[in-house]
């Protein structure tokens, strides 16, 4: 008896077997990874970047995502992995990657930021925060050297977009340049 169960589904099991192992290895592939590579994005949490900045003031660049934004992963694919967008990110600001859905409290400035449940699955106080309670993903946001807001910028930005923002906003130019005429100087000198 066991010897015709094993011989009628033995085969059987196998190929079930090999099949869902090439579609998970398939999914995976599918996936971009971050990494960290020589000349890619050098990531902070929230609370790192606070602390780093208690040693050295910089800007602060913020990419609030969630695991199941597919726009938020082509922006971290296509843009932030271009090696001159991560060189001038690293240089000019501390650049954070906060999940706009994490459980985890941040304790930032005196308040308490927490996961706040709701539909299937909730957000984070601190992403409501930065991004003006418009939860939209990917958005960006520039933070000064103290922490206060300069720009929120939602959507997806595509390379070239991408890099004329975080020079306009790092090189100090949003002081006191309109944003047609940096684009204008941008474009000239490239």
């Amino acid at each position: 008896m066991k010897k015709a169960f094993l011989s009628i589904y033995a085969p059987l099991l196998l190929i079930v077997f090999i099949g869902s192992s090439a579609f998970l290895m398939q999914e995976k592939d599918s996936q971009p990874e971050i990494k960290a590579e020589e000349g890619a994005v050098k990531w902070y949490s929230f609370e790192e970047a606070v602390a780093k900045s208690k040693e050295e003031k910089k800007k602060v660049f913020v990419d609030v995502y969630t695991d199941w934004c597919g726009w938020c992963k082509v922006m971290d694919k296509n843009t932030f992995n271009q090696p001159d967008i991560a060189k001038y990110l690293n240089e000019n600001f501390y650049p954070v990657k906060l999940n706009a859905e994490q459980r985890d409290s941040i304790v930032f400035k005196g308040t308490v930021f927490k996961f706040v449940p709701s539909g299937r699955k909730g957000y984070h106080e601190l992403a409501a925060a930065l991004l003006q309670n418009k939860l939209s993903y990917p958005t960006v946001v520039f933070l000064d050297e103290d922490f206060n807001m300069i720009q929120p910028v939602p959507g997806y930005q595509k390379p070239e977009m991408f890099d004329q923002i975080i020079k306009f906003i790092g090189g100090d130019h949003y002081k006191d340049t309109k944003w047609t005429e940096w684009q204008k100087e941008y474009q000239a000198a490239n």
